[in-house]
């Protein structure tokens, strides 16, 4: 088997395990890599996040409405330009981001369990290596271009 080949049988197993995992907290993967972007960058308007996750704009709106609705994120106008929408983590959200934080290592460590530590950081980094090269965004799960 190629390398290739070896990267997306896991890369299938562990996006649908994850789904799994990360549904037993009422989300979806493109609603928890959402609700990441929103933390790590609070304030972006829903056009940036659109233009970041590489999903139609249309899309976002669904997910953002479903969100907000549930009180995770919240819109705020910007105050230079009243047209636009920023999007903030509400503290129900910050406190979810914190289960989903957990829930990520739970998932790494389950799928990475047949590696000691250090094998571990090996793999990333090659990892890490690879999709840098592929020209892939960090922390950006590509399928978000297809939603």
């Amino acid at each position: 088997m190629t390398a290739a080949f070896l990267l997306s049988q896991l890369g299938v197993h562990a996006a649908a395990a994850f789904g799994e995992r990360i549904a037993a907290l009422d989300l979806t993967p493109p609603q928890t890599g959402l609700i990441r972007l929103v933390a790590a960058e609070p304030g972006l308007p829903q056009q940036a996040i659109a233009a970041r996750l590489g999903m139609p704009a249309s899309r976002l709106v669904a997910l953002v409405d479903g969100l907000d609705e549930r009180g995770i994120v919240e819109r705020r106008r910007n105050p230079e330009d009243r047209r636009l929408h920023a999007l903030h983590l509400t503290e129900a959200g910050g406190e979810l981001l914190a289960r989903i934080a957990a829930v990520g290592r739970e998932h790494d460590e389950a799928i990475t369990a047949a590696l000691d530590p250090g094998e571990r950081k090996v793999l990333r980094d090659l990892l890490e290596r690879i999709a840098e090269q592929q020209g892939l965004t960090p922390g950006v799960h590509p399928g978000y271009r297809r939603l």
